[in-house]
């Protein structure tokens, strides 16, 4: 079992359920799954950008992302509809926790200036969206064989029904909120 799913199974479920007044266990929010998106603008020109950037968000996440396409033609942009434009891998179960594990400890420290992620990336239903400017804060990508510096959108989707409940939650799993 991962270790933040050992840990939520043991105690951060019972701190919750104490701290929030829930009767129920099963009332508790978790973790239903972790979206990873990155946008690539530049495939339009060159396919190879975005097999590099498959590459790279396959080595963080260690699932092959789905590549997306255009669902417009945008002549301004030189899109057509049906051009590959991004990919996004969605993460569940053992790979999610492993996933958000490096994700608190090891990737968001190595972010230059950070004084914490924002509170206000919540979406009202209880999912937060984080977005990462660099894709070099995870140590799995050798900086060397980077061609360009992509960012990337973390969507964490939880069943909290409010947005400080999901907040509850996450900073129970260790993010690292801002402080206001």
């Amino acid at each position: 079992m991962a270790r933040l799913k050992d840990k939520y199974v043991k105690e951060i479920r019972q701190d919750l359920m104490s701290r929030l007044n829930y009767k129920n266990i099963n009332e508790v929010p978790r973790l239903s799954k972790i979206v990873i998106n990155s946008g690539v603008g530049d495939a339009v020109g060159d396919h190879k950008k975005l097999e590099s950037v498959l590459e790279q968000i396959m080595m963080i996440t260690g699932q092959r992302p789905a590549i997306r396409r255009a669902k417009k033609s945008i002549s301004n942009f030189k899109l057509r509809a049906g051009m590959p434009i991004g990919v996004s891998v969605t993460l569940r179960q053992e790979r999610m926790y492993e996933f958000l594990d490096r994700l608190v400890n090891i990737a968001i420290p190595r972010i230059r200036d950070f004084r914490g992620v924002p509170t206000k990336s919540f979406d009202g239903r209880g999912n937060y969206t984080l977005g990462v400017t660099e894709q070099i804060i995870f140590p799995e990508i050798e900086y060397d064989k980077v061609d360009k510096i992509r960012g990337m959108n973390i969507t964490f989707v939880t069943t909290a029904k409010t947005d400080n409940e999901a907040m509850e939650l996450l900073k129970s799993f260790g993010m690292p909120f801002r402080k206001n």
